[in-house]
Parts: C-alpha cells; sequence; structure tokens
C-alpha cells in the first residue's frame, strides 16, 4: 500500500463509535429511548435514530412527548422513507443496530430480506457486514412464523433479544426492568455498565441450600 492510501485511511479514523437505533410499532418504545439516553450519557457514541410509522402511533400512547424526546437525544434521525440514508450503506462504518422493540412485522421483513424501508435495509446491511444487529423483539405468544423467522435472523448472525425481566435483581420499579434490559443489550456491543443489579451468585443463604439440595436428588 502506498504511503499516501495509508494516510488516507488514518486521516478517515474516529474515535466515536456509531450505533443504529430503530424503533418500530410493537409495544416497548421506551426500550428504545433509554438506549438513546444510555448511550449519550456513555459519551464516545453518535445515534442514527429511525422510526417507523407504526413507532409514531405506539409512541403517542407510550411516550408523553415521546416522538420530541427521541429525536433529542440522537445525533441524527433519518426518515424511514429514505432508502438512500448513509446507514443504507455497508461503507457507513457502525458498530451495529439494536431495533428496540422489533414488531412482528419487521422480524419477517429482515429474515426475508425485504429492505423495504430504512429500518429493515439497515438491518440487512448489518447482516450483510456481519456486524451486530440485536432485535428487542415484542410479541406473545408466539406462532410458528414468529419462531421460524426468529430462526432465521439467528442463522444469519442476529440476536433474538425478548426484553424478558430478571427477577434476580428484585426490581421496584419499571424503569429497573427496563435498564436491566437495556444494560445486557449494551453488554453485546462491549459497553459495560457497572450495576448492582448484575447476578452476584447465589445469596449465601440459598448457597448453604445447595449440599441438602443435592442429597435429596441423591436420593
Amino acid at each position: 500500500m502506498r504511503d499516501l492510501d495509508r494516510d488516507a485511511l488514518a486521516g478517515g479514523i474516529s474515535a466515536v463509535k456509531r450505533m443504529v437505533v430503530g424503533i418500530t410499532g410493537a409495544t416497548g418504545s421506551v426500550y428504545g429511548l433509554r438506549l438513546l439516553e444510555l448511550l449519550r450519557d456513555a459519551g464516545g457514541w453518535e445515534t442514527h435514530l429511525v422510526l417507523s410509522p407504526a413507532a409514531l402511533l405506539n409512541i403517542r400512547e407510550e411516550l408523553p412527548d415521546g416522538k420530541a424526546r427521541l429525536e433529542a437525544l440522537a445525533d441524527v434521525v433519518h426518515n424511514v422513507r429514505n432508502v438512500g440514508a448513509s446507514i443504507a450503506s455497508g461503507s457507513f462504518v457502525c458498530e451495529g443496530m439494536v431495533i428496540a422493540p422489533c414488531s412482528m412485522r419487521t422480524l419477517g421483513a429482515v429474515a426475508h430480506a425485504l429492505s423495504d424501508n430504512l429500518i429493515t435495509r439497515a438491518a440487512d446491511v448489518m447482516l450483510k457486514e456481519r456486524r451486530r444487529l440485536v432485535m428487542i423483539t415484542r410479541e406473545t405468544p408466539l406462532n410458528l412464523a414468529h419462531l421460524r423467522n426468529m430462526t432465521a435472523c439467528t442463522e444469519m448472525g442476529a440476536v433474538i433479544f425478548p426484553p424478558v425481566p430478571a427477577f434476580y435483581s428484585r426490581p421496584t420499579s419499571l424503569a429497573e426492568v427496563v435498564d436491566h434490559s437495556c444494560m445486557r443489550v449494551l453488554d453485546l456491543f462491549g459497553l459495560h455498565a457497572k450495576s448492582e443489579k448484575r447476578w452476584q451468585g447465589l445469596s449465601k443463604e440459598a448457597a448453604n441450600l445447595v449440599p441438602a439440595l443435592a442429597q435429596e436428588e441423591g436420593n
């Protein structure tokens, strides 16, 4: 490689990490909001936000002044119909993407590589470039199509992340439940928040029960 090429590459390196956050029409828009807050507070992250039309409807029901709050937290806001946006190209360097929450419609579109809007196109880019794609899927119960689409996305490299509460942390508020899931999502991108809510192993009282339980099972 010529020195000029090395210099050109070095001049383009940035210490800022980029994250794409897509929010779709499933319930749970608070997960997208909290992720944007945590990334802003962490520093060194540039966030790119895309809201689907169904997300805008849902945000009106779930978050007071939600659209304004979300857009104020993001560094860049993209129109979901702009499939020519920067994040639609594999040449856009980023750490990955979180769809928070991810509707079953979006899951299905990603599973079949439809790229029919900017969220599903950006997700397709993450998969083809072998970057991290985390999908906070929100639906229950699940039908067979949902499960097959989850399998297809997993086989392509995505992480299916239903926001399952961790009751061992003994949450006392909905905010604590949301924070724990968001902390686990950011772990997947190497951003590890210090938290006393992480699993610390069995309590002393529970650990003392282990020998007795093992003996009972042996009998």
